[in-house]
């Protein structure tokens, strides 16, 4: 075991776009986490005398249409996006495994009516799907997240449903039952802590294409609203402004791009590392 850890540190430290993921994600976390302490202004304080500012000493990264500090915006901004982006996946992801692994070891009628059900979300393009009830409930943050956590978790349902089919035919899974290890027990502690690893690797790169998703609803008008520095909003009104104010859209998409690029590069570090073909 030590030395299977020794390996994948090694491997870990020798990978350089893995470990700019993970220094970027620990720089956004940073931010987001310590916000109040990082930016220099607030956020949402108006200052129409200094109104689309270049970047300067004062501001970083120049002012907006309504002289709100652009840095100060894109920080808070973190928070907001690293948010809803966690909570999006973590919310697909339980859902998801709780119902794969539940159709997948129990079988029967339970397997049925989860897979329809699933087979009936993946039926429809999410981000339609979610556009939809995004609408339906109103604009709002919290609205775009509840809408997207619907309809994330029928990925997972079904990757954990294919590796707990496969798992729960090993032989201990068997020499359990003929023991009288209940279902629970089974599940719990030899079928799920077996397919987990995969869907870790899902969750990991889902967090770009979740964080895309809040800010492209926000950027429609959706998702965020003013004055909230959401950078898919704060798109969406930069992007008058990017003839005289380059910078205004221009900082908000760097941070965007590059906290969906992050996540990217550690999860395809991950996909490497628990892949059992480079552990052999």
């Amino acid at each position: 075991m030590r030395i299977i850890e020794s390996k994948i540190l090694r491997r870990v430290l020798y990978d350089p776009s893995m470990l700019l993921g993970i220094f970027l994600i620990l720089a956004f976390s940073y931010m987001a986490i310590f916000a109040p302490f990082t930016a220099p202004y607030d956020p949402v304080a108006i200052d129409v005398f200094n109104k689309l500012q270049p970047p300067s000493k004062e501001h970083l990264l120049g002012t907006d249409e309504l002289g709100r500090d652009v840095f100060s915006r894109v920080i808070y901004g973190t928070r907001l996006t690293l948010q809803a982006g966690l909570t999006i996946v973590s919310i697909g992801f339980m859902v998801g495994t709780f119902l794969g692994a539940l159709s997948g070891f129990m079988g029967g009628w339970i397997e049925t009516l989860i897979m329809r059900t699933t087979d009936v979300f993946m039926a429809f393009p999410p981000l339609v799907l979610a556009l939809a009830i995004a609408a339906a409930l109103g604009p709002g943050l919290i609205h775009v997240m509840i809408a997207l956590s619907a309809v994330w978790w029928p990925w997972y349902a079904r990757l954990v449903r294919g590796q707990v089919l496969s798992i729960k035919e090993n032989v201990y899974v068997e020499a359990g039952k003929a023991l009288g290890a209940s279902s629970a027990r089974l599940l719990l502690r030899h079928v799920l802590p077996n397919c987990i690893s995969p869907v870790v690797v899902l969750a990991t790169l889902d967090m770009g294409y979740a964080i895309l998703a809040v800010a492209g609803l926000s950027f429609i008008g959706i998702g965020a609203q003013p004055p909230s520095p959401e950078w898919g909003a704060m798109l969406s009104t930069g992007r008058n402004y990017i003839t005289t104010a380059w910078w205004y859209p221009t900082f908000p998409g760097i941070a965007l791009s590059l906290t969906v690029l992050s996540f990217n590069l550690l999860g395809d570090g991950f996909r490497d590392l628990l892949d059992p073909n480079w552990r052999r």
